[in-house]
């Protein structure tokens, strides 16, 4: 299992590649490197590199193969997302994109040949280059995609399929590596958004999802509450409910603790307990912690979740949730994989799933009260595919368990529910 951590960098945080150091990033990297990570996601921004839909500057392609190239001598792999749109809070659209050119990132014919031309750039800059884990169409672009977005680059999921399956073409055809593309969780809790948990689970090359307990879970549930330590272990496990094969892996790319709805004193137990769970998960493939530095206080204007996220506080210096992951990567790296659970619960996706499986959702209290009586998440099957024998073979199902909102509780309970054992 790869264990990184997403590049905040200390000083400057992304604008810094207004102004490009690399031996700032070396001296980042030298701290990112005590923390026994193997990999770095990085985050060139979309706008500075391609102010205009004609004009992909190379002095910022130059950058970002700098980056990879210091990351290289401390023994660290790369992920480079490509379209940063969004950014903890801030929007990073070119201004050909917006205002009076305002036009639809995901289905202007101009505006979608200009983001392929770019991805292909960012790929021909990464080839050759050793250490390339791969390359992420861009961070949590689907958020344009719906409301909440005061201004919304509205689609249907046959555009948003569309939309993924030409970029993500672009980049096969140039760069090495995972090809990924990231969704927020509205995916699988918002039924608003058009990028679906199929687009999720069928197109790239591993499932990706991103797991914050703001979202309502610790809300709900507490900080160090079920809900919230295992909540990432949980949408793992949702999103791998839509996977048509037994081998795709998930790769829970960001995940952090957020002290506004975590108690600071918490802050370690939390991350132990959530990265213990989620490691637990069969076909989990890496976990990308977020972030790496804290953003600095001379920085304005963000919420208040956003400076306290990172493992290294804003002067250099290792946090003690930074120290503890530092000691479960270095732990869990070497453990055995994972078996998978062989209890499965059934999500009945013959109507809308959304409301119901995120936080608060009957399905989604369903999950975390079995989890907490058997002491490990079950597994998730849809119920169109239950009766697939070979993908429950392959996901090393055994046992369904075949619950509704309405029956959950008095199930959890009594241990009962329709339960049906799967034979060989």
């Amino acid at each position: 299992m790869r264990f990184g951590v997403n590049y905040t960098p200390r000083v400057g945080w992304f604008h810094s590649w207004l102004d490009f150091d690399a031996d700032a990033v070396r001296r980042d990297f030298a701290q990112i490197a005590e923390l026994e990570v193997d990999h770095v996601r990085i985050f060139p921004l979309w706008d500075l590199i391609q102010p205009n839909r004609g004009l992909i500057r190379p002095v910022g392609l130059a950058a970002v193969g700098q980056v990879v190239d210091v990351a290289a001598e401390f023994g660290l792999d790369v992920n480079v997302d490509a379209l940063q749109g969004h950014l903890s809070s801030f929007d990073f659209l070119p201004a050909w994109v917006s205002t009076w050119h305002g036009r639809n990132i995901f289905a202007e014919p101009d505006v979608v040949a200009g983001e392929e031309a770019f991805i292909r750039a960012l790929g021909d800059t990464l080839a050759g280059r050793d250490n390339i884990l791969g390359l992420t169409i861009g961070n949590e672009v689907s958020q344009f995609a719906a409301r909440p977005h005061p201004d919304p680059h509205e689609i249907d999921p046959a555009q948003a399929e569309a939309w993924l399956a030409r970029l993500i073409g672009a980049a096969r055809d140039s760069a090495t590596g995972l090809i990924t593309h990231a969704t927020y969780d509205a995916t699988w809790y918002d039924e608003r958004q058009p990028f679906l948990p199929r687009h999720a689970a069928e197109l790239g090359d591993e499932t990706v999802v991103h797991s914050w307990v703001f979202n309502g879970a610790a809300q709900r549930h507490g900080g160090l509450g079920t809900g919230s330590v295992r909540h990432a272990e949980y949408l793992t496990q949702l999103a791998a409910a839509w996977h048509t094969s037994g081998d795709r892996r998930v790769w829970l790319q960001e995940i952090g603790v957020p002290v506004t709805v975590v108690d600071r004193g918490d802050a370690v137990e939390f991350l132990e307990r959530t990265v213990r769970h989620a490691a637990g998960v069969a076909g989990m493939s890496g976990i990308t912690w977020w972030c790496s530095h804290d953003v600095s206080r001379t920085m304005l204007d963000f919420p208040a979740v956003e400076y306290d996220l990172g493992l290294i506080d804003e002067n250099g210096r290792i946090k003690p949730t930074g120290r503890a992951f530092a000691e479960l990567a270095r732990e869990l790296r070497s453990a055995p994989s994972p078996a998978p659970v062989a209890t499965a619960l059934v999500l009945d996706d013959a109507a809308a799933t959304h409301a119901r499986c995120a936080p608060g959702g009957g399905f989604f209290e369903a999950w975390m009260r079995a989890a907490a009586r058997d002491g490990v998440g079950p597994q998730i099957v849809l119920r169109s595919r239950a009766q697939d024998r070979a993908l429950l073979s392959a996901r090393g199902i055994r046992r369904l368990i075949d619950t509704d909102d309405a029956a959950s509780s008095a199930a959890s309970a009594t241990g009962g529910g329709a339960a049906a054992t799967m034979t060989s």
